[in-house]
């Protein structure tokens, strides 16, 4: 059945508004060549619509600027202020399943280096291959950003980071703490400040 002109011209702005969607979430993940190591452009078909970074409905009582990470869910939300938060997946590991509760940003860093733990070098011996740490880039398990959580003055070894593995986000996997796509990553490094509060809800 042919399509009126009126019918089109009803229509077209709401197929407007799905294509500048798509388009904004493209946008989000595109390529990053100034980067030190440049990331490239991420197909917006290989992300899961739920796991695609977006502004969201948020309630809660936390103060704009506040992380919040809901581990069963596998998301984490930077949060805006008036009922607003930006939402990303996260893949979460072992280790990021022990944290729970408050802590806060006590350090950033780009491109960071990712020294294994006593733990995890005592446990194996390709761990202990790395005692000396791993310097950053696109093989480093940490990604392009890392944000360290502290509590009372004390590095918790749990971190916000970024992977090399982004099959891994919306998983819980066998290693790692809070891990992001790199590209999210970057978003909420830029968006976060030292000292913000982190709060890691569990099951």
């Amino acid at each position: 059945m042919p399509i009126s002109r009126r019918g089109l011209l009803a229509g077209l702005p709401l197929l407007l508004a799905g294509c500048a969607s798509t388009y904004n979430e493209q946008h989000n993940y595109a390529a990053l060549p100034e980067e030190e190591f440049p990331l490239h452009r991420v197909p917006i078909d290989k992300i899961k619509p739920e796991l695609r970074r977006q502004q969201v409905a948020f309630s809660g009582n936390y103060a704009p600027g506040t992380v919040v990470v809901d581990t069963p869910a596998k998301r984490a939300y930077y949060v805006l202020g008036g009922g607003q938060a930006i939402r990303y997946g996260v893949g979460v590991g072992r280790a990021g399943m022990a944290l729970s509760g408050n802590a806060y940003v006590g350090r950033k860093a780009e491109w960071p280096s990712w020294t294994p733990t006593p733990n995890m070098q005592r446990r194996e011996e390709r761990y202990r291959k790395l005692a000396g740490g791993l310097p950053g880039g696109p093989n480093n398990p940490l990604g392009a950003r890392a944000m360290y959580l502290y509590r009372n003055g004390n590095d918790t070894m749990f971190r916000l980071h970024g992977t090399n593995q982004p099959e891994s986000i919306g998983h819980a996997m066998s290693s790692g703490c809070i891990r992001m796509m790199n590209h999210d990553v970057i978003d909420l490094y830029n968006r976060v400040q030292v000292g913000a509060k982190v709060v890691v809800i569990q099951a």
